[in-house]
């Protein structure tokens, strides 16, 4: 069996995303393409900018509505979230911290996590930036919901 060699890979599929008309280098915000609802599995909305000639990354903008949450999950690649309006807090594996407009928020590999928008009024819009495409270019791509469920919840109902 042949070594594998990252150069080698990232090589091969250049010409896959090369920028184009198909794939061009910028996408307005009327071409983001929103992913239907029972693709998402939670109230949030998130919309793909699909068409970018990334090879291993994957970007979303996401929207959570008012005093609502994201589904608890978790999946294997990584995860930064930059919050563009709003203010909330975030459930990761056993830690909870607060965020508001400006900050990033990181979620590591394999980790139940779920994101609450703490306002009555406003949504929460954030910039999503995961490692996803490289993931599931490498066959080792894998994302599991446990629902509106708590991270206890989770750890009982779902299982590796």
């Amino acid at each position: 069996m042949a070594e594998f060699e990252m150069a080698e890979f990232l090589g091969s599929i250049s010409d896959v995303v090369r920028p184009g008309p198909a794939r061009p280098v910028v996408v307005h915000a009327a071409e983001l393409e929103t992913l239907p609802a029972d693709q998402v599995h939670n109230p949030t909305t998130l919309s793909i900018a699909g068409k970018l000639p990334t090879a291993t990354f994957e970007i979303f903008r996401q929207t959570i509505p008012p005093g609502l949450s994201s589904d608890m999950q978790r999946h294997h690649h990584e995860t930064v979230h930059f919050v563009i309006s709003g203010r909330g807090h975030s459930e990761i594996e056993d830690e909870t911290a607060g965020w508001a407009a400006g900050d990033f928020i990181y979620t590591p590999p394999w980790t139940w996590h779920r994101h609450y928008n703490d306002s009555a009024e406003e949504p929460v819009e954030f910039l999503t930036i995961e490692n996803s495409r490289l993931l599931n270019l490498l066959g080792v791509g894998r994302r599991q919901s446990a629902g509106l469920r708590t991270v206890a919840e989770a750890r009982r109902t779902c299982h590796d």
